[in-house]
């Protein structure tokens, strides 16, 4: 907080909870009041009250709760990647875990777009509460630390966001949080490219993959709509020097027939305009044609890259999800 005085302005910290998502949603011009938005992966929206500069401060508004939260911890830790960056990542799980459990690790990595705390009820209650764990991980390509942490994994450099995935993963294990026969993944749009790439590169680190509306070919991704808009992200594959390193990471070409691939979910939609369906179809197709039987494949025929506007059918896929993850984790896919 800020305050000014005779000598000049003057900081102090504000004693707001950690490891959340923190916005200014009131300031009061002449004088001392100030409101704060916070949520994080435990805590519903908001509204964080203080008239005195913020040095005591109040909850005075709130969404409902959604799951029950009281047995559980939201903590942070970093990986180091394989250039020697360290990478932070979120945990959420039981404050009393003992050994590994069924554990979902979450990123996305690209179009300088965050992954910040948020409260997440489905998750809290058809995962958390059943004692599993939730991991999100801020690797390159993403905006959390701005524009230099996006560009380190532009065009040439993609390999690095993958390369963070994959040392969060390895470090969860580390640390005992899961196994990789524990440890689900999961991204949606660049996302589902992040897991598709993660599933070829290292079958061995997941006991469960899920693809979501996913960027998959990508030799040929500018000739599908809305594709040649993200050359700046991704690079050109018409230019060969460009092609080369798409076609060293783009996961349709390099499914492999004798690979030990975990169960795998991908999801599409006919109706997607931002990302074409075709990733995900053709992806399922080389998977099981490959001889990987544990491929599963779900096309929603409404809605868009966001998925159905009905929230009957959202649940219903929500559901089909952490149903398939904890049947994978647990050895019953």
């Amino acid at each position: 907080a800020c305050q000014r005085g005779d000598s000049g302005w003057s900081l102090q910290p504000v004693a707001l909870p950690e490891n959340g998502s923190v916005g200014i949603s009131h300031a009061e011009r002449f004088g001392s009041s100030v409101s704060f938005s916070f949520t994080d992966f435990l805590t519903p929206s908001s509204i964080i009250w203080s008239d005195d500069n913020a040095a005591t401060l109040a909850t005075v508004k709130s969404q409902p709760a959604r799951f029950d939260a009281s047995s559980l911890v939201s903590e942070q830790f970093e990986a180091r990647s394989k250039d020697g960056t360290m990478i932070p990542y979120f945990v959420v799980r039981r404050r009393d875990q003992n050994g590994p459990v069924p554990t979902l690790l979450y990123g996305y990595g690209g179009f300088e777009v965050p992954l910040l705390p948020g409260y997440a009820g489905a998750r809290g209650r058809l995962w958390l509460e059943k004692g599993n764990a939730y991991v999100q991980a801020n690797i390159r390509g993403g905006g959390e630390f701005g524009p230099n942490w996006h560009q380190a994994a532009l065009k040439a450099n993609r390999q690095n966001a993958f390369d963070d995935f994959a040392a969060v993963a390895q470090d969860l294990v580390k640390r005992g949080i899961a196994t990789p026969a524990m440890l689900g993944i999961q991204g949606g749009s660049n996302g589902g490219l992040l897991t598709g790439v993660s599933l070829t590169q290292h079958p061995e680190l997941f006991g469960a993959v899920i693809i979501d509306v996913p960027l998959l070919d990508m030799l040929r991704y500018t000739e599908l709509p809305p594709g040649a808009s993200w050359m700046a992200e991704y690079g050109d594959p018409a230019k060969p020097e460009e092609a080369a390193w798409l076609a060293a990471y783009s996961p349709y070409q390099h499914v492999e027939t004798d690979a030990a691939y975990p169960p795998v979910l991908l999801t599409t939609s006919t109706a997607d305009d931002r990302v074409h369906p075709g990733h995900a179809r053709k992806m399922a197709g080389r998977l099981q044609a490959a001889g990987h039987g544990k491929t599963l494949f779900f096309e929603e025929t409404e809605g868009g890259h966001g998925g159905r506007g009905d929230r009957r059918p959202q649940a219903a896929q929500v559901a089909m999800k952490y149903v398939f993850l904890q049947r994978a984790l647990n050895g019953t896919a």
